[in-house]
């Protein structure tokens, strides 16, 4: 009953500032513009996908927009949270005018019934319906109307009362709405007017009801979204964009990415390449100077006698060579290895657990799939593996992303 409640509970609603957003390129000079934009377009990508699947329009687009812009100017009213949650419920509300009752297209709202019960939960009346009762009413009709044709007719309208009421309840869509409304109010009395023993906050949350009810709001959940996100945005500004201090907030590129992003527009990045960008570039302001230092090893390592490089730069010395089989990439073989990264510190060692290892050579490294091929059995290389063949920019455990690696391999077998 939860997952059916947070419909209303979930919601914000704020009127539309009016304005118009098109996607379009933005020009990125730099880094720091890429990220902020990268940042608005694999953020407004989700978004598009989890919550306007069902509605992409100009309309749904703008509002978020705008509230994402108040949200990070700080327009938005402070509201306690019972203020919040009320104007949550009345937009919400105001939206089923359109969407049917808790958004089934089969339920007619009567903002009365719901609003009567909602006020009656609050009070925990249990003179029509006690919750227990209305959650396994309301469940069951919720799941035997799915895939119903039925349409919802021409919504009650009203307004929500301030005191406790019994109602007849004279038909199924009568007891639906009254149901509804009851969970809602008795989900609130607990959780947030536990302690409002003068009903001081009752009262507030009712009065912020009608407002929100009176509101003309599209989305009111992507309305509460972008708020959020926007006053995040700017919560976080002085700390660096994403928590990276060499990073600066820029919300104008950060909105035309959110614009392009909702709208579809993938002329420069799509969600999945964003999101790639975004997390390489944090890697490397983090871990360029890894990257940077491993380059510098290879650089020296490869004029050292002995040090043999290949066509895609990995590096090997062979310190024993054996007289059996050379594997192939498809093979699996049981090896002993020690590995450490350039400084010396050991990140992982057969040899020191005592127990060598078996696995198949194509499911490793890239730098291990080709050294150990070039290994007859009975082998010890030593091989040094620049980050783009070992994990690149992602971490693996105690290895910091652009890692260079290096590892004694000794070939005991290839195994059946």
């Amino acid at each position: 009953m939860k997952k059916l409640s947070v419909i209303i509970l979930a919601a914000m609603a704020m009127v539309s500032c009016g304005n118009t957003y098109t996607a379009q390129q933005a020009e990125l000079a730099n880094m720091n513009d890429s990220i902020n934009f990268a940042l608005g377009i694999a953020n407004g990508s989700q978004i598009k996908s989890y919550y306007l699947r069902n509605d992409s329009s100009a309309e749904a687009i703008t509002e978020f927009i705008d509230a994402l812009q108040a949200g990070y100017e700080g327009s938005i009213p402070e509201l306690t949270e019972e203020a919040r949650i009320g104007r949550n419920i009345g937009s919400s509300i105001k939206q089923s005018e359109k969407n049917g009752l808790a958004d089934n297209p089969a339920w007619t709202l009567n903002e009365k019934l719901f609003f009567q019960g909602l006020v009656n939960g609050l009070e925990h009346d249990t003179t029509v319906m006690d919750k227990d009762a209305a959650r396994q009413f309301f469940q069951d009709q919720y799941a035997a109307s799915q895939g119903s044709t039925e349409k919802a007719g021409k919504p009650i309208k009203g307004t929500c009362p301030r005191k406790a009421k019994t109602v007849a309840l004279k038909t199924l869509n009568d007891s639906l709405n009254y149901a509804f409304g009851l969970l809602n109010g008795n989900d609130i009395a607990t959780y947030v007017l536990a302690d409002d023993t003068l009903g001081a906050k009752k009262a507030d949350l009712i009065k912020y009801v009608n407002k929100g009810v009176k509101e003309n709001v599209h989305n009111p959940q992507l309305k509460n979204m972008g708020e959020q996100i926007g006053k995040s945005i700017k919560d976080q500004e002085a700390n660096g964009l994403i928590g990276e201090p060499s990073l600066t907030t820029d919300f104008a590129l950060i909105k035309q990415g959110f614009i392009n992003g909702l709208s579809g527009d993938d002329s420069q990045f799509d969600g999945r390449t964003a999101g790639e960008y975004i997390q390489a570039t944090l890697n490397y302001i983090k871990y360029g100077e890894t990257k940077e230092q491993g380059e510098k090893f290879l650089a020296e390592n490869k004029l050292r006698e002995g040090v043999i490089v290949t066509e895609s730069g990995l590096q090997y010395e062979v310190l024993k060579m054996g007289k059996g089989k050379k594997p192939a990439a498809t093979d699996r073989v049981k090896v002993h290895y020690h590995g450490t990264r350039t400084d010396g510190t050991v990140f992982d060692s057969s040899v020191d657990r005592g127990e060598p290892i078996v696995f198949a050579l194509n499911q490793v490294i890239p730098g291990w799939t080709e050294g150990v091929q070039l290994m007859p059995v009975g082998s010890k290389f030593k091989f040094y593996i620049p980050q783009e063949l070992g994990y690149g920019e992602r971490a693996a455990g105690s290895i910091p992303p652009y890692s260079t690696l290096i590892f004694e391999v000794e070939l005991l077998s290839i195994e059946k």
